[in-house]
């Protein structure tokens, strides 16, 4: 079967799993989200190499299946249809609930299988994998379940089902509910169908409460909760990281080679997640998030900060390529760990800054960020001071070569604009002239270093004519005003030179592997996001809701997207692309006062 990103995700931000249209768990990463992959034959897609690293409940002559997620929550529905009309239900979820005063989200994934009608024979097919794909994991019988033994870590799955059937693929005929508990190698102490029960009735509540609290627009509200909940499941609560996609390798265009791990924690795109996350009102994972800056912080102990991160913090992601899978849809390569860790990216000292800032003044959380704070957020400001003209990888994170792109300018730039604002709220004065004056500073001579009035745009570098879609974030970011003729041109200038289709490309110039093929979903975004600014909303809504058509059937996107056939390509499920979903729609929606 051809692999692609018609996926659901479940997940507890600590586990997650990607499940495909056919209920199939085909990535799956053990013990945490970038752990070793037991279910990766999204990885595998090649005929002598697909039958293994999955977990299956056939329908005996299955004719159809429709898939949805339960209103408003994480569970995810399958079923699954016959060419006899015998019917069945797949309920797959990981537990995540209130339980002893705080969340409980165990290293735990639950499927129930239901009849819905007719007879349905089944047949179970559980087959992971280890060490990357390397070997089957190995199998011990116990009385009620089976255990797993990998490198990495050891795993059962627990089910009342007979495990002889399950183990020989023999079918079954489907009477009464059946329940698959995978998770921690420890015994389930109670009747396993009595526990997966309770805990879908717990993390039902959970979800629902969750989403209740959210702050939505009118319209479009589906797919803001949609990508609410994905954005919170990308997250890995126990440190407070969030990491840009649950995958890794799945390639940015067919055969391009761009294929990256992103099972990590990237600073830049960490604070645009938790900004769309507070523009909503769900500022737990801000809480959290600040808990992971600290202390990258105080492990740094000074040194440089990297763009990225391991989701404990960890300083170094060696990247290489392996042997064991051949790649989404046989593109390979397959790579771990991710060489930007190594790279310069200047604005991460900003992203740190203005990820913090909503702490200062929101008077909702537990603990509201202090003058101690804003001390250490000094620090970051320092470097924003001594970086802003230094040259970089920047945004796109360019492998081959370094210049002083406009976009770490201008966050090295809202740093230290954000740092004078904390002061006035702190009532710092001598700390606010401070920053503002290094502010105004840095604000005139990126001005000047970046309009080329010969391209009617600002440019992507310093001194130099370069297109490149970051400059839309300009007025994001506050560095200039939306009325602005300079980035009106600009956004008129990005449109000519980028847009192909109703797409946006993040930039068209030859890079490390050639010209980019497909576009950057949240450069589209961006693009949506500053037509609307400049008062061309009718348009802006038309792009927008074109965006919400090549989401695939669950209201999820990945990274890319091919112009031509609308596929999507790129590593899933993007959190950049899902904050562009609420962002546009938080900006373009209608007001409850205008429609109510």
């Amino acid at each position: 079967m051809k692999a692609n990103l018609e996926l659901g995700v479940i997940g507890n931000c600590h586990t997650s799993a990607l499940i495909d249209r056919e209920g199939r768990y085909v990535w799956s990463c053990l013990p945490r989200l970038d752990g070793d992959p037991v279910f990766c034959s999204l990885l595998r897609d090649d005929p002598t190499t697909a039958e293994r690293g999955f977990f299956t409940v056939e329908l005996e002559g299955m004719s159809s299946s429709i898939q949805r997620y339960e209103r408003n929550t994480a569970v995810l529905e399958t079923v699954l249809t016959n060419d006899d009309g015998a019917q069945i239900r797949l309920l797959d979820f990981c537990p995540r609930f209130r339980q002893f005063g705080r969340n409980y989200h165990p290293m735990m994934m639950i499927r129930i299988v239901e009849v819905v009608r007719g007879n349905p024979v089944i047949r179970v097919r559980l087959r992971p994998m280890s060490n990357y794909g390397d070997e089957a994991s190995i199998c011990r019988i116990g009385s009620s379940h089976v255990r797993f033994d990998a490198k990495a870590t050891s795993w059962r799955v627990s089910t009342e089902m007979s495990l002889n059937a399950m183990l020989e693929e023999r079918p079954v005929v489907l009477r009464e509910p059946i329940c698959f508990v995978i998770g921690e190698d420890e015994a389930v102490p109670e009747s396993i169908s009595a526990l997966a029960f309770r805990f879908l009735s717990e993390t039902r509540r959970y979800w629902l409460d969750w989403t209740r609290e959210l702050a939505i627009p009118f319209e479009w509200q589906a797919y803001v909760i949609r990508s609410a909940i994905t954005l919170k499941l990308c997250s890995f609560e126990d440190t407070g990281a969030v990491v840009a996609a649950l995958t890794t390798s799945i390639p940015e265009a067919a055969g391009s080679g761009r294929n990256w791990d992103y099972r990590y924690c990237w600073l830049r795109d960490s604070y645009f997640t938790i900004q769309a996350l507070n523009r909503l009102g769900a500022t737990r994972t801000m809480e959290g998030y600040l808990r992971y800056i600290n202390n990258v912080f105080a492990a740094a102990r000074g040194a440089p900060l990297q763009p990225v991160y391991g989701i404990s913090g960890e300083a170094t992601l060696t990247e290489h390529q392996l042997t064991t899978l051949v790649g989404y849809r046989g593109m390979g390569p397959v790579r771990i760990g991710n060489q930007a860790y190594e790279q310069i990216q200047h604005d991460v000292y900003g992203a740190v800054i203005l990820a913090a800032t909503q702490s200062f003044f929101d008077q909702r959380l537990s603990i509201p960020a202090d003058e101690g704070a804003f001390t250490q957020l000094e620090f970051a400001g320092e470097r924003c001071w001594e970086l802003h003209d230094q040259p970089d990888a920047g945004i796109w994170e360019f492998r081959g070569s370094v210049r002083v792109h406009t976009f770490s300018s201008v966050m090295c730039w809202a740093g230290m604009d954000r740092l004078a604002r904390i002061a006035t709220h702190l009532r710092l004065p001598q700390r606010v002239r401070f920053w503002r004056e290094r502010a105004d500073q840095v604000r005139e001579r990126v001005l000047a270093a970046t309009w080329d009035a010969n391209l009617g745009a600002f440019s992507g570098v310093w001194n130099a004519p370069v297109v490149d879609a970051s400059v839309l974030l300009l007025v994001e970011l506050n560095f200039v005003a939306a009325d602005d003729e300079r980035f009106v041109s600009t956004v008129k200038c990005l449109g000519e030179h980028l847009k192909r289709g109703d797409y946006l490309m993040r930039y068209t110039a030859h890079d490390d592997f050639g010209a980019p093929e497909n576009a950057f979903n949240i450069c589209t975004f961006w693009y949506i996001n500053a037509l609307a600014t400049i008062g061309r909303k009718a348009e802006a809504r038309e792009l927008f809701q074109n965006m919400l058509q090549r989401c695939n059937s669950l209201g999820m996107l990945s990274e890319d997207l091919d112009t031509n056939t609308g596929e999507l390509w790129g590593n899933f499920p993007q959190t950049y692309s899902m904050v562009g979903i609420i962002n546009a729609a938080m900006r373009l929606s209608r007001s409850w006062e205008e429609e109510l």
